[in-house]
């Protein structure tokens, strides 16, 4: 291809992508219709972040042609669709490539599509402002209209700094790790709240889970978010079910017994109605047990260990320093620390059939985000690379837990390529090792945006378990 047609066909998918902004604006806004593909939204994207968006990010995953992506988009326009959650990916795939049949197949798929019925919006609360809850409040808000989360106030510690609600706006604006808000954030320091691309946040200043009204701010029947980890068992987590306006409470880190420890995918359908406390486990059980359930159900597991290569975290400390855990006292930011890991056996609470299968540990290391898992597994049955490698790109791609489990063959990734990905781990296809009944499989996760991503969907399970009630 010459210079000049390299160009010119840039430049014309440029100008496509260009068009297509204002009719995803107008599905998003108008219609509640979630364009994205394979799981990467199109909502609120620049013309070359929609042409990047088009490109896998997983290995032999198709890849969908712009002047394609513009046909369905123009007939999810036209077909008045709503309340959609539009797959450009899933509907391309498999059609056929002359033009008719092509349009018809996409006009046919878009008819097919589950729509969910347009509701008022279930409130938020989000009790804890931390690296958890500001990835949170940054993809719900992402999400407004789509979801069906609506975020009403954050609820932190009271504050002698004057500054305090810029403090708290500016953490939620800029991120060392995770780059620049999308959008503007405002703050009223006389009402307390912040305004991040038009949703209102209360800002509650407050140290008691039990005694805040939130009510009196317009909050019903709220799903609170306790990104703390001060408490993780029931009577203290029931403390936020005093306060009014509270329906349930979810806890961003593993429960003890008897809380449900969920795992999106996994055994988010195990939820009672009546359940009011829910935690959603830890990162790294979010990370390994999706790919764990794909390689037992295949092959069984035996027996075996996950290392894990993690992040320091802010429960560690900067320099060497008194510090109540062993190791932790020793500077996250020059070390590789030994730590323990409940993981492995918190894999068991989602997927009991593994009890008692599984050791752990970890090593905290010199990154701010982003890890990687080791499952070193015994199996019931022999298999190849390419075998297991197959199994786990099409559980990436097409399967059950595809919007759990990523998949990626490059000789050049790095932690840093997946920051900001928003499966719950992603298989590292080149890495993987495999001798007979003997397996080696590595998963990257971002464990702050990863995890995130996977709190958001065991909300929106939540949200909607709660109107599937409603009279």
């Amino acid at each position: 291809m010459s210079l000049d047609v390299a160009q010119n066909d840039w430049l014309t998918r440029v100008a496509l992508a260009e068009t297509a902004i204002p009719i995803i604006g107008t599905l998003h806004r108008e219609r509640n219709v979630i364009p994205h593909v394979h799981g990467r939204k199109l909502v609120n994207r620049s013309a070359t972040h929609i042409l990047r968006s088009l490109r896998p990010r997983q290995a032999h995953a198709f890849e969908v042609d712009m002047a394609d992506a513009m046909l369905v988009l123009r007939l999810a326009h036209e077909t008045g669709v709503q309340c959609v959650s539009l797959d450009l990916g899933a509907l391309l795939s498999d059609a056929p490539a002359d033009p008719t049949g092509r349009e018809a197949h996409v006009r046919a798929g878009i008819a097919a599509l589950t729509s969910w019925e347009a509701q008022e919006p279930t409130d938020v609360v989000l009790y804890g402002f931390g690296r958890i809850g500001r990835l949170l409040a940054r993809i719900i808000i992402g999400h407004a209209n789509g979801n069906g989360l609506r975020l009403r106030a954050i609820v932190v510690r009271p504050s002698s700094v004057p500054d305090d609600l810029e403090k708290r706006a500016n953490l939620l604006r800029n991120d060392s790790v995770h780059g620049a808000f999308d959008g503007t954030i405002e703050i009223d320091e006389e009402s307390n709240t912040i305004l991040a691309n038009g949703t209102l946040i209360q800002v509650i200043y407050a140290d008691d889970p039990a005694a805040i009204d939130y009510t009196a701010h317009g909050i019903h029947d709220a799903l609170v978010v306790d990104n703390t980890g001060r408490w993780r068992d029931e009577d203290g987590l029931a403390q936020h079910l005093a306060s009014p306006g509270v329906a349930r409470v979810l806890l961003t880190a593993p429960g003890k017994s008897p809380l449900p420890n969920i795992v999106f995918g996994i055994n988010h359908a195990s939820i009672d109605p009546g359940d009011r406390i829910v935690t959603a486990a830890s990162c790294t059980t979010n990370a390994i047990t999706p790919v764990l359930k794909v390689v037992d159900d295949a092959y069984g597991i035996r027996h075996g260990h996950v290392e894990t290569v993690h992040s320091y975290t802010n429960d560690q400390n900067l320099i060497d320093n008194f510090h109540k855990g062993d190791r932790r006292g020793r500077s996250a930011a020059l070390n590789m620390v030994i730590t323990e890991t409940g993981a492995a056996t918190a894999v068991a609470k989602a997927l009991p059939r593994l009890a008692g299968k599984l050791t752990g540990s970890s090593i905290r290391v010199p990154t701010p985000d982003v890890s990687i898992a080791i499952l070193n597994l015994d199996l019931d049955a022999e298999t190849t690379v390419e075998e297991l490698n197959a199994l786990l790109r099409g559980a990436s791609i097409s399967g059950a837990l595809r919007t759990q489990i990523g998949y990626v063959e490059s000789s050049d990734v790095v932690s840093t390529d997946f920051v900001g990905s928003n499966r719950a781990g992603v298989v590292d296809g080149l890495a993987t090792i495999a001798t007979g009944r003997h397996v080696v499989v590595y998963v990257w996760y971002d464990n702050e945006y990863g995890y995130s991503a996977q709190v958001v969907r065991v909300l929106e399970h939540l949200a909607e378990q709660a109107r599937a009630l409603t009279p």
